[in-house]
C-alpha cells in the first residue's frame, strides 16, 4: 500500500503496479474489440455538464465557466455520463458506448477514488435483460483477450466462465438477511414504510438509529448481510430494485400474481462480494423523469442541506422522443482490481489524485 509522502511516481513504487496496468490496457482493448464486434459506435462527451447526476447520496465538485463576455456560469463534473449519452440516443444512435473518467467527491477507500474511469454503453431497442447478456458475453470475452478467468478480492473468488447466479432483490434479502422487503415497503412504494423498515431491521439485528431513514436500514441490511455474499464462485446478477431506488428506471410490469409491486427493470452486477456495475431499462417519460427528480432532490435537501439543478436539455431530450432502450454504468478500476487481485484501487491506476 502507498506510504503517505512517498510518490507514486517513484520508480519502486511504479513498478510494483506497473503488471496490474498492463492488464489494464489489455483490459481495455478487449473491451473495444468487443463492441466494434456488435457495431457499437464510441461517444465522447463533455464532463463539465450543468446537473452532474441526480442520485441523492452521491457528492459532485463544483467549477466555474468563465464565459468571454465575463458571464459566469456554474457547472459540475459529472458522476457519470449517463445524460449526455441519453441525449445521443435522442438524437438517433442505436448503439454506444463511452470509457469516460467520472468524478465523485467524498470517496476514497480501498474501492473508491475519487476520479475514475467508468464505461457506459446503451442499446436502442433492448431491455436490461439484454444487458444482463451483454455482461456475460462481455466479461467472457476478456477473460479470454486477457486469459484471466478467475476474479479475486479479499479471498473470495469467481470465475467468470463458471453458470453465473441471478438473484432478486426481494430473494437476496430473505435468503441472506431474513428480512421480507415487501411488508418494509408497505401500500405506496413511491414512500416506503420506516416504522415496518425499522421493526424489521431491529428484529434481524441490524442496528437501528434515531434518525435512520428507510434507504439508510436498507443500505446497512444490503451491506452487512448480503452484499459480502454476492458473486462468490460465479459472479452474480442482483434485478428488481424497489421502484423509489431506480430514479432512472422503468417500471417492471408484474408478469403473475404475489410478484412484489412496483418494482423497477434495474440490476447490478456483483462478483467477489464487490458491485461492478449498474444498469436499468431506461425510464423515457419526461414527466415522469421530472417528478422522480424532484423527489430525489427534495431528499438530498432534507438529508445534506443542498441540491443540484436539473438538466432541462435532458428533459427536452426526453420529451423530444428517448427510444425504448437500456444500459449501464462499470466501474472499469474495480474490474481490473478484480483480475489482477489488487488490494485497493490505486494499485490499478497510472497515478491516483495525490493524497
Amino acid at each position: 500500500m502507498q506510504q503517505r509522502g512517498t510518490p507514486w511516481w517513484r520508480p519502486d513504487r511504479y513498478a510494483e503496479r506497473r503488471p496490474n496496468l498492463l492488464v489494464r490496457q489489455a483490459v481495455l482493448r478487449a473491451l473495444r474489440d468487443w463492441f466494434a464486434a456488435r457495431d457499437f459506435v464510441e461517444a465522447e462527451t463533455p464532463a463539465l455538464q450543468v446537473s452532474p447526476g441526480l442520485e441523492p447520496h452521491l457528492q459532485a465538485f463544483a467549477t466555474e465557466l468563465e464565459h468571454p463576455d465575463g458571464r459566469r456560469q456554474p457547472l459540475y463534473l459529472h458522476t457519470s455520463p449517463e445524460f449526455a449519452m441519453k441525449k445521443l440516443l435522442a438524437a438517433g444512435e442505436q448503439r454506444l458506448f463511452q470509457l469516460a473518467p467520472v468524478f465523485r467527491n467524498g470517496e476514497r477507500a480501498a474501492l473508491h477514488h475519487p476520479a475514475f474511469l467508468m464505461l457506459e454503453w446503451y442499446r436502442a431497442g433492448a431491455g436490461y435483460r439484454d444487458i444482463m447478456a451483454d455482461c456475460e458475453s462481455l466479461l467472457r470475452g476478456i477473460a479470454a483477450a486477457t486469459g484471466r478467468t478467475v476474479l479475486r478480492w479479499q479471498g473470495r473468488v469467481a470465475a467468470i466462465d463458471a453458470p453465473w447466479r441471478y438473484l432478486t432483490v426481494h430473494a437476496a434479502l430473505a435468503e441472506y438477511a431474513g428480512l421480507d422487503l415487501a411488508a418494509c415497503i408497505g401500500a405506496d412504494p413511491l414512500r416506503p414504510d420506516l416504522a415496518a423498515m425499522r421493526a424489521a431491521c431491529a428484529a434481524i439485528g441490524i442496528r437501528v438509529d434515531a434518525g435512520d431513514s428507510w434507504d439508510d436500514l436498507y443500505f446497512r441490511t444490503v451491506l452487512e448481510r448480503v452484499e459480502p455474499r454476492l458473486g462468490l464462485d460465479a459472479p452474480c446478477i442482483l434485478y428488481d430494485y424497489p421502484i423509489h431506488m431506480a430514479a432512472l428506471s422503468r417500471p417492471r410490469a408484474p408478469e403473475q400474481a404475489g410478484q412484489p409491486p412496483h418494482l423497477a427493470e434495474r440490476f447490478e452486477l456483483y462478483a467477489c462480494g464487490v458491485e461492478l456495475a449498474n444498469a436499468f431499462s431506461e425510464l423515457t417519460d419526461a414527466a415522469e423523469q421530472r417528478r422522480r427528480f424532484a423527489a430525489d432532490m427534495a431528499l438530498k435537501r432534507e438529508i445534506y442541506g443542498y441540491d443540484y439543478p436539473v438538466d432541462e436539455d435532458f428533459i427536452s431530450a426526453l420529451q423530444h422522443g428517448l427510444p425504448d432502450c437500456a444500459g449501464i454504468a462499470l466501474g472499469v478500476d474495480r474490474l481490473v482490481m478484480l483480475l489482477t487481485g489488487a488490494a485497493r484501487i490505486e494499485e490499478v491506476l497510472w497515478l491516483p489524485v495525490a493524497d
